[in-house]
């Protein structure tokens, strides 16, 4: 993975990552008491602004905390650590913890500052191997905390399941639990079955995906039909073609699984046609206002 960029943003300045420091007491580092977002930027203008910022908002009401900023403070706070960063294609992380509190105790829940704190990364690009190949995932149960919903900081669970992928050669790691597929370690999922998109409906148990969102108004724009609904384990292994959708993935063929081929092994011709229609929105989208 690419190094982040050179600026980051902290606590209301924009300085050299190298430099940023948080307090020790810092609520997020020892509780993982924080949410975070992830929001592509396309040739300098980032890509579903506002709803990365409406799931951060839900996100910190889910931890009792209100967002410190407005929509058009973190407008400004976003657009000028992507612009002095250079622009162009990257990605940027925001996060916002309880704060550092002086002490250490669980309850009650203090009123102090948050802390707020983004950088910006280059965004990955697929290569051709994977446009023209697919990737290959492997499964396991879902081990996480019961609020997925929630885009919250504490992402062990999540990390040691991405590494089951790493240590199998695989690129990503679906996740199942009660015989049905929720999602995956850092994506959402969706599976083609009889000609129609499936997504596992938003819950609890599924982080409610700003990119899911997107790929589901592309399958509509080109056509493709779709809807969100349980999908077994069985449908999945069965499934014509698996896709995973992410803000750094865009949306992926998964053509491998747990070691057997999905449908012909080859990326689908439904994904084909929504990854495509994706390009054409990010290029209609290009210069406009955010």
């Amino acid at each position: 993975m690419a190094e982040p960029l050179p600026l980051c943003y902290l606590n209301g300045a924009v300085l050299p990552l190298a430099e940023a420091r948080i307090s020790p007491l810092d609520r997020g580092f020892l509780y993982a008491d924080g949410v975070y977002e992830v929001m592509p930027v396309y040739g300098g203008r980032p890509f579903r602004f506002s709803a990365h910022a409406e799931r951060l908002t839900r996100s910190l009401a889910a931890l009792r905390m209100d967002d410190p900023h407005s929509r058009e403070e973190w407008r400004a706070i976003l657009g000028t650590l992507i612009e002095r960063n250079g622009g162009g294609d990257c990605y940027v992380y925001w996060q916002v913890t309880r704060g550092a509190q002086n002490g250490r105790t669980h309850a009650p829940l203090p009123d102090i500052p948050r802390t707020v704190f983004a950088f910006c990364a280059p965004l990955p690009q697929p290569g051709a191997e994977v446009l023209s190949h697919g990737i290959a995932c492997i499964t396991a149960p879902d081990t996480r905390w019961a609020r997925c919903d929630v885009k919250s900081v504490a992402l062990l669970a999540n990390v040691l399941l991405r590494q089951e992928s790493i240590d199998a050669g695989a690129a990503e790691t679906i996740l199942l639990r009660d015989g049905e597929l929720t999602e995956a370690s850092a994506s959402a999922v969706h599976v083609v079955i009889g000609h129609e998109v499936l997504t596992p409906p938003n819950s609890r148990r599924i982080l409610p995906g700003t990119t899911r969102s997107v790929v589901e108004e592309m399958a509509a724009r080109a056509g493709v039909p779709w809807r969100a609904a349980a999908v077994s384990e069985a449908q999945l292994r069965a499934a014509e073609e698996i896709w995973l959708s992410a803000a750094t993935r865009e949306v992926q063929p998964v053509t491998r699984l747990d070691g057997r081929p999905v449908g012909t092994g080859e990326p689908g011709p439904r994904w084909r046609v929504v990854y495509g229609e994706l390009q054409r929105y990010k290029r209609e989208l290009a210069g406009t206002p955010w």
